[in-house]
């Protein structure tokens, strides 16, 4: 990486690889050509403005979670009826946004929320699209805060009520039943898990074609995971398998569309979190590398325990190797970016970067002990 790039920029900071991210939509675009295919990248996974303008430019659909994000997305060029809209917890207030932004879709979490909506369209002289959220009860193998697809989770429509909700959208005049939505949960790295939710969908195709209710898509959600470990061997995930093990295990009729929710396969490996050491602290036992970014700006190894590659960007080649543990200089124990690290020796001034942190990174960043926030540079 040529760190002249960053000079003069002020740490921390987010950069991002705007030609690994050009890479990585063209290979989207490439896997997906002439399928029922439809990407929506979802937001919130990196909301930068530079980031989702690049790949609105691809005339992607956007997968909101607030309403703010709705207004971005609008902001940013996506096309409003490509907005499609989820989240347990959708106010009034936000869902009246998407009303009045004319967005494309509203994906339904419960019983309630069918209700809800029903009466604020009606109120608006609108008919919204939904796509019922379904909880398929498929275990993705990933952390516990981030599998959403189990029976008790908080998110989507226990497979036992769907009928009764299928029945309630269908008997709505200012309801469109458009489709069934679902997402098992994040960072899986295995075809197995999206395997089985095909054969759910597949099974519920069926079922409800017996009543008579025929769906124009599917939303099988995003999740498909990146590589942490080894960010310059795999750069990019594998969409081909990906996007195959779902075509060819999901029964479609013709004109029926799949829509997927991709955030962190997209954006994850083209973002790093630029860091400036400011001491090496030498203990008893240990040595400490102190940076200027905390988990303020990067939350996920303190959160979930989550480990980014740490690269010393400003080491010359052959440099001797050292161990330290990397942390940062926010007033908690937790504030931690890896022990045990082997680095070239690392002294105050060199520029650290926390590799793959395109995702979940900037997005999830804020002002605890009253800190600034990260900026960004795409180059």
């Amino acid at each position: 990486m040529d760190i002249s790039i960053f000079e003069g920029v002020r740490t921390p900071f987010y950069y991002y690889d705007r030609e690994l991210l050009e890479r990585t939509l063209d290979t989207i675009d490439a896997c997906t050509a002439g399928t029922p295919m439809r990407m929506h990248y979802a937001v919130k996974a990196n909301s930068d403005p530079g980031v989702m303008r690049i790949i609105a430019g691809r005339g992607y659909g956007a997968d909101c979670v607030s309403g703010n994000e709705i207004d971005l997305a609008v902001e940013c060029g996506f096309d409003p009826q490509k907005i499609y809209y989820a989240g347990v917890g959708k106010t009034d207030e936000e869902i009246l946004k998407g009303l009045r932004h004319g967005i494309g879709c509203f994906n339904i979490e419960s019983m309630e929320e069918i209700d809800i909506l029903k009466e604020l369209a009606a109120k608006e002289g609108r008919k919204a699209t939904v796509a019922l959220r379904v909880n398929p009860n498929i275990d993705a193998h990933t952390h516990e805060y981030i599998t959403t697809g189990l029976k008790e989770n908080k998110f989507g429509i226990d497979l036992r009520m769907l009928e009764e909700a299928v029945r309630r959208v269908r008997a709505s005049e200012s309801l469109d039943l458009g489709g069934l939505h679902f997402h098992i949960g994040s960072q899986i790295t295995i075809s197995e898990p999206f395997k089985i939710l095909c054969e759910r969908i597949n099974e519920l195709k069926t079922r409800f074609r017996l009543d008579g209710v025929e769906f124009r898509f599917f939303n099988v959600g995003g999740g498909l995971g990146i590589d942490y470990d080894n960010p310059d061997e795999n750069p990019i995930p594998d969409f081909r398998t990906y996007f195959d093990t779902i075509l060819s295990n999901l029964d479609l009729d013709e004109g029926q569309e799949v829509h997927c929710e991709l955030g962190r396969a997209i954006v994850g490996q083209c973002g790093s979190l630029i860091s400036r050491v400011v001491l090496v602290k030498q203990g008893l036992e240990k040595s400490f590398v102190i940076v200027d970014a905390g988990m303020s700006d990067l939350l996920r190894p303190a959160l979930y325990g989550a480990h980014h590659k740490i690269d010393n960007l400003s080491a010359a080649i052959g440099s001797e190797m050292k161990t330290y543990d990397v942390v940062g200089p926010i007033c908690e124990s937790s504030d931690v970016f890896g022990k045990g690290e082997t680095l070239p020796a690392t002294k105050r001034g060199d520029l650290i970067a926390f590799r793959s942190a395109g995702a979940y990174g900037s997005a999830m960043a804020s002002r605890y002990n009253m800190r600034d926030l990260p900026g960004s540079l795409i180059k």
